[in-house]
């Protein structure tokens, strides 16, 4: 079992967890050992609440491919069982990062200040521009 927060845990046939070889360079012991692991969680057929997985879905995320199912491989450890608690704990951060809701975004104006020091410094330098003309002689 997945405990993601109070409300929402994931049971243990809700994700497949299975083992591959690891990729990148390791000696003898990549060829023979299948330490890496790949998790595979179909988000539409998952026990998530509905507004959960709709966020989990709409995000931007290479992991998450068109069927909705999220697929993490976590081949960071030497041994299997940190590679999983790996997977697992990546799992969790995907879904408890849609879990707060983003907040409303309050449009703001420009202070009076600001808005005179914006105006003072362009003032300042229209008066430098308009000194470069050519010196006419009197």
């Amino acid at each position: 079992m997945l405990i993601i927060s109070n409300q929402i845990a994931l049971a243990d046939d809700e994700f497949e967890l299975s083992a591959v070889r690891a990729q990148g360079a390791g000696g003898q012991n990549v060829n023979k050992v299948s330490s890496a692991i790949h998790l595979r969680f179909d988000v539409n057929a998952s026990s998530l609440p509905e507004e959960v997985k709709q966020r989990v879905l709409a995000l931007r995320d290479q992991r998450i491919n068109s069927d909705g199912v999220v697929v993490i491989k976590a081949q960071r450890f030497r041994t299997q069982e940190k590679n999983r608690a790996d997977a697992l704990e990546r799992l969790r951060d995907l879904i408890t990062g849609v879990l707060r809701t983003p907040k409303k975004r309050v449009p703001t104006k420009p202070t009076k200040g600001s808005k005179e020091r914006r105006l003072q410094g362009k003032s300042r330098r229209s008066q430098i521009k308009s000194m470069r003309g050519k010196v006419v002689d009197r």
